[in-house]
């Protein structure tokens, strides 16, 4: 059975697409070094890292029952998807929609769709093909999306420049728009009373986070503002996916001096599971991901 966690009066629950062996650590955090590595082999919980030192992690959704709503936040890789610069996860063929069924959500009583940024491994399964078309995979759902980032991930694809992300924008973005599915949003747009967004630049240009307060209770759905623990032992580590990693770091470590030692509950993107945890500090340096009260 899936574990539903509460904040307040909101039920989130995640739904995974696939959870495996990613990119090697060093690759994937350009400033880590060798002896950063071996601290983290050392310290962080077990299925992390792979003894090799690659990076595990998880891409998954968070479906969100606010009581009025239903709402799915970032829709992962999709199946059927052409991207070849990403072999692992080139034309996938999973089972996404059973586990989003075993969620009980059908995609017909989602009402919205949320998408944290843009990139190709958060809006994958925005669409399904359909006799050779992309079509909304969620029929009656809005799509929320920063107007900043789709502005300029728009402008890119219009410019011509060939990637994961444009070839994403094209299957996974470009359909809902002509769908007139999209809502384009401000960075102090709210959804529902008590769930909110927030403007976290960096990793992408309009790059948000969702923050959730009910009952006295609040968490935070990061999106890639944090992609992985190894980033709370170092918070001034940016990824070489992150557009401008200097913004990215100051707004990650922003994030993480926010909700360190508050109880707050955190949902990221790409933690493996255990997923859902608070930050604390750490007496060894930085901070730690604390899954053991959740």
């Amino acid at each position: 059975m899936m574990a539903v966690t509460k904040v307040g009066r909101y039920l989130v629950e995640r739904v995974v697409e696939v959870e495996r062996p990613y990119a090697p650590a060093r690759d994937f955090f350009p400033d880590l070094t060798q002896d950063m590595l071996t601290t983290c082999l050392r310290e962080l919980p077990g299925g992390q890292l792979t003894t090799e030192g690659r990076l595990q992690m998880s891409f998954h959704s968070f479906v969100v029952k606010t009581g009025r709503f239903t709402i799915l936040v970032d829709s992962c890789c999709g199946n059927d998807k052409e991207r070849p610069l990403r072999p692992g996860f080139h034309k996938m063929n999973n089972d996404f929609m059973g586990a989003l069924a075993r969620a009980k959500v059908k995609p017909e009583e989602v009402d919205y769709v949320m998408c944290t940024h843009l990139h190709w491994d958060h809006v994958g399964w925005n669409t399904r093909l359909v006799d050779g078309v992309w079509k909304p995979t969620f029929p009656n759902a809005k799509y929320l999306m920063s107007k900043t980032e789709y502005d300029q991930a728009d402008a890119t694809y219009r410019n011509g420049k060939k990637d994961t992300h444009t070839q994403a924008f094209e299957d996974s973005i470009d359909p809902i728009v002509r769908a007139k599915q999209a809502v384009l949003i401000d960075d102090d747009y709210e959804v529902d009373s008590g769930m909110s967004i927030e403007p976290c630049h960096g990793h992408t240009p309009g790059n948000i986070v969702i923050n959730l307060e009910s009952e006295g209770q609040r968490g935070v759905l990061t999106g890639d503002v944090i992609h992985h623990q190894i980033q709370l032992r170092y918070p001034e580590m940016s990824t070489s996916a992150d557009a401008d990693q200097a913004l990215a770091r100051v707004s990650r470590v922003a994030l993480i001096e926010k909700h360190a030692g508050t109880g707050h509950l955190v949902f990221p993107a790409h933690f493996p599971a255990p997923t859902i945890g608070r930050i604390e500090p750490n007496a060894a340096g930085g901070f730690r991901y604390d899954t053991d009260a959740v």
